[in-house]
């Protein structure tokens, strides 16, 4: 596959391909369910975990993955073809999957990422035990591909609590169908890198909601204040099959590759009820959230929405997208007409806006919340208006609450290392994402709540002996038990 591209590729060499030669974004599998639990990288492509309006804990984002140089290689001559010739369809995809390099790549993958096992009980770590059985495991997933006997699973569907209220299905698939899907995002994901729209900021290597806000900043600033905040109703569970395919088929002519997909988006949940009774349901449209594929086709499909917007509209409206949580900013007088437009292309491609989350407003009159940041115009000591971006309500809400069950009644047996430890890697992912901009004055609040969290829970743990302000110091809290300090310097800018 690498021979039949390279040569043909060679004039099509870009620049662009240093976005796909260092690190390539592979999406997470949604089964991480703890939260705020694997952010202690800074700034990292995992922001929407934590925006308090954002994704739920599922739909983590992109996990920054270097892959071996052998699969970065094939990558990025996928990249370049698909950049160099925008309307060539890939047909020799199927073989490449079969490479053991490529399913190791997705099975590390998957290791990193952890999770929680599908209907067959099966875990990662059980793969894990030695590089022996790692091998043998492999292999044999490597043969069901080449007899093409493979076939996904049914999807373990759980509900996960939303902070708006009610409920989100959220979909486990088996760790063979993790791997598996891993492997085909490696190779379909440069080549659609190639056609996403710059945009586009949502589960894509190399990018990040901070860049999103950027955008949206700097479109204020440029005059694009009528803003529609949109919302999406149930996008993921109701993206049509057939339209979102024939999309996958304008890149794609490998039959085998579109099988497996199609056998992906059509395979059943099996649900359980309170009483532990399971049943299967069909899946006729949608593509669950937690396969791992599902964020790679949920950008595919709205990417020409992007493209609509942003181009067809250019001087009149642009708009910022991360995964389906995005916003249009107009120019004055244009909000309406724009979002007429828009009604209709979701409404043709089976898709709904959300009529009660919906809403046109003026920047400078009214304040919004997008990726977990409250946006506001106002005004600064210097008399100059500005658009202030700081953590909303409901993410501070939510940092306080994974603070509380931390630090209460329950986990005061636990040994105060142990608690300090649990709290700070909450509090360094919370602060990895959030410290940015104007975060300054909510970072000092934040700040104190968390010192006087650990302080009550120190003081009560040993009996309440001493007097709650004479027990414990605020820097001992952080020089003796190393209670991680909440930034309250200004971030004018996320590190890029």
């Amino acid at each position: 596959m690498e021979d039949k591209i390279q040569s043909s590729a060679q004039a099509g060499s870009t620049s662009e391909e240093g976005d796909i030669a260092g690190e390539v974004g592979v999406p997470h599998s949604s089964v991480d369910l703890h939260y705020f639990k694997k952010c202690e990288e800074p700034r990292g492509d995992t922001c929407s975990v934590h925006g308090g309006e954002a994704k739920d804990e599922g739909m983590a984002g992109a996990t920054r993955i270097k892959t071996p140089d052998k699969v970065r290689k094939l990558q990025i001559v996928l990249y370049r073809k698909a950049k160099a010739e925008p309307k060539y369809r890939f047909y020799s995809l199927y073989g490449e999957l079969l490479r053991m390099d490529v399913l190791s790549a997705a099975l590390e993958v998957q290791r990193r990422n952890d999770g929680e096992a599908g209907v067959d009980g099966e875990t990662l770590k059980a793969i894990h035990v030695d590089a022996r059985k790692r091998e043998r495991w492999l292999e044999k997933v490597r043969e069901e591909l080449k007899a093409k006997s493979y076939r996904p699973s049914p999807v373990r569907r759980v509900m996960i609590a939303k902070r708006s209220g009610g409920e989100r299905p959220l979909g486990i698939p088996t760790v063979k169908d993790r791997v598996v899907q891993t492997a085909v995002c490696l190779l379909l994901m440069p080549i659609w890198e190639a056609d996403f729209h710059p945009q586009s900021y949502g589960f894509r290597p190399k990018r990040r909601a901070h860049q999103a806000m950027d955008a949206i900043v700097e479109s204020v600033y440029a005059g694009y204040t009528e803003i529609m905040d949109a919302d999406l109703t149930k996008y993921f569970d109701t993206i049509p099959h057939r339209e979102l395919m024939r999309l996958v088929a304008r890149r794609v002519s490998d039959g085998g590759l579109l099988k497996l997909i199609k056998s992906w988006l059509r395979a059943p949940v099996v649900e359980e009820d309170k009483d532990g009774k399971r049943r299967v349901v069909p899946n006729r449209c949608g593509t669950p959230q937690g396969g791992v594929i599902s964020p790679l086709l949920a950008n595919l499909y709205l990417n020409p929405l992007d493209y609509g917007v942003n181009e067809q509209c250019r001087g009149k409206a642009r708009m910022v997208r991360y995964a389906d949580d995005f916003v249009i900013l107009c120019r004055r007088g244009q909000a309406q007409p724009v979002r007429e437009r828009v009604q209709r292309w979701l409404g043709a491609k089976g898709l709904k806006l959300n009529e009660s989350k919906t809403r046109l407003v003026d920047i400078r009159q009214e304040g919004i919340n997008f990726l977990g940041f409250n946006l506001t115009w106002r005004q600064s000591l210097r008399k100059r208006k500005y658009l202030h971006v700081e953590p909303s309500c409901a993410s501070r809400r939510a940092l306080q609450e994974r603070l509380q069950g931390i630090l209460n009644h329950w986990t005061r047996w636990k040994t105060i290392a142990s608690v300090v430890r649990e709290a700070n890697q909450v509090l360094r992912g919370w602060a990895g994402y959030f410290h940015y901009r104007n975060s300054a004055s909510v970072m000092g609040k934040m700040k104190w709540y968390s010192q006087e969290k650990l302080r009550r829970w120190m003081w009560r743990k040993q009996a309440c002996e001493k007097g709650l302000w004479s027990f414990c110091s605020t820097h001992d809290l952080h020089t003796r038990y190393h209670l991680y300090a909440l930034p309250t310097t200004a971030a004018w800018k996320a590190n890029r």
